[in-house]
């Protein structure tokens, strides 16, 4: 089986443009693709994991990636997928966002002896003349057709801006620029993108008379239809800071039954023998397969020993140990009391629990919250300076989330 056989066998595959000569030229290991990443924050999250793990496919059969960091484009803003306009972001911390996604991705791709490119397209796209751009690649786009794709239909009805309209032209001129100086003969990237990439290839056929390719993969979806990788407390990241290695094994160990075997085949590098066979686990057997899913990603992202320490936590709370060492925690000092005690609710949100006090109070009045295995129905509890005699309290969020507070 090529690896393209093997991405259709994962259900990775969405849209291609020429699929036989995109087999052709990966299965043979001459691809040279991109994918773009915009530093819209200072770390990659579960919705970059599918791409991170593409590339690092393809490039274990001797294709290169050119991971192409938005530099430029975050200066725009991509409309796809949007109701609303993104917030503009500075030079500054679109450059700490940058230096972030690098250390990142380094853990999926290989950079060295130019086995990768790693580049920016601030390189190009901020010192482009307007006027000559117009010139250069005006005349290649239609604005009825750009009219007509779903990234900008979406925001037809709520205004759509003159500066996020430009998004597809500077994206396609990324492919432009990437087929001129590397050498890039295709772009992948996700099914939203779909527009964007087809103006790429487009544009280097009309100026280049050159070929090129696009082929987008299935977006993360839960049973539901919706997109993976959020919690109630926001988004679920690559960065330990932001979503520690317990969390993010939590996450994984905690999706529906539905969901198991597509995350296994889209996202881990199991051979799918072995996932058809954790398919076949049936009723709470299929715990097992949860478990290798959250191990082998978190594995991944953060190493053995982290993920090591997650799976003994996570089996301690579960199997009703009283084990708490690798358990998340939160240090708390007396400046955080008030006449001794902390209100529930700063607790909370001091340990990054619950992203508002407003979704406190929700999960207290459902019942969802307990501190030392008592559960808080009052929404203006406090817990005592005294409750942490043994050192620390354990919130319990759910039936699923633990957190250690210390004094």
């Amino acid at each position: 089986m090529g690896v393209y056989e093997e991405l259709i066998a994962r259900g990775l595959i969405a849209q291609v443009t020429d699929e036989e000569e995109i087999r052709e030229l990966v299965n043979s290991g001459k691809a040279i693709f991109y994918i773009g990443f915009d530093p819209t924050a200072d770390s990659l999250h579960v919705g970059h994991f599918m791409a991170l793990c593409l590339m690092k496919r393809l490039q274990m059969a001797g294709n290169k990636p050119i991971a192409l960091i938005g530099g430029g484009t975050a200066m725009i803003g991509d409309p796809s997928g949007r109701t609303d306009m993104r917030q503009m972001l500075t030079k500054e911390v679109i450059q700490h966002n940058v230096d972030c996604f690098k250390v990142q991705m380094s853990k999926f791709i290989d950079f060295s002896d130019g086995k990768a490119l790693l580049v920016n397209n601030a390189d190009w796209l901020l010192d482009l003349n307007y006027v000559e751009l117009l010139r250069e690649v005006g005349a290649c786009f239609s604005v009825n057709r750009m009219l007509t794709a779903e990234c900008y239909k979406q925001r037809m009805e709520r205004g759509l801006s003159f500066l996020e309209f430009n998004y597809m032209i500077m994206q396609s001129y990324d492919f432009y620029a990437l087929y001129q100086r590397y050498g890039c003969n295709m772009q992948f990237g996700g099914d939203d993108q779909w527009s964007n990439m087809l103006g790429g290839t487009e544009l280097i056929r009309r100026k280049l008379g050159k070929d090129a390719y696009a082929m987008t993969i299935n977006l993360l979806l839960n049973s539901e239809g919706k997109k993976m990788g959020k919690t109630q407390s926001g988004a679920v990241w690559l960065s330990a800071e932001k979503t520690s290695p317990y969390d993010f094994y939590q996450y994984w160990r905690n999706v529906d039954d539905a969901d198991v075997v597509k995350c296994l085949k889209m996202l881990t590098f199991l051979p799918l023998e072995q996932i058809d066979e954790l398919a076949k686990l049936e009723g709470s057997e299929i715990n097992k397969a949860k478990e290798i899913l959250a191990y082998e990603l978190t594995q991944m992202i953060h190493g053995k020993d982290e993920a090591d320490k997650a799976q003994e936590a996570a089996r301690a709370l579960f199997g009703n140990k009283q084990n708490t060492d690798n358990m998340p925690s939160t240090a708390l000092s007396d400046d955080d009391f008030t006449d001794g005690n902390i209100a529930i609710l700063d607790l909370l949100s001091k340990c990054g629990l619950i992203p508002s006090k407003k979704e406190g109070r929700r999960l207290i009045e459902q019942g969802g919250i307990s501190v030392d295995d008592e559960k808080v129905t009052e929404v203006v509890a406090t817990v005592p300076k005294s409750a942490f005699e043994k050192g620390h309290v354990i919130i319990k969020k759910g039936k699923k989330t633990f957190h250690k507070a210390t004094l």
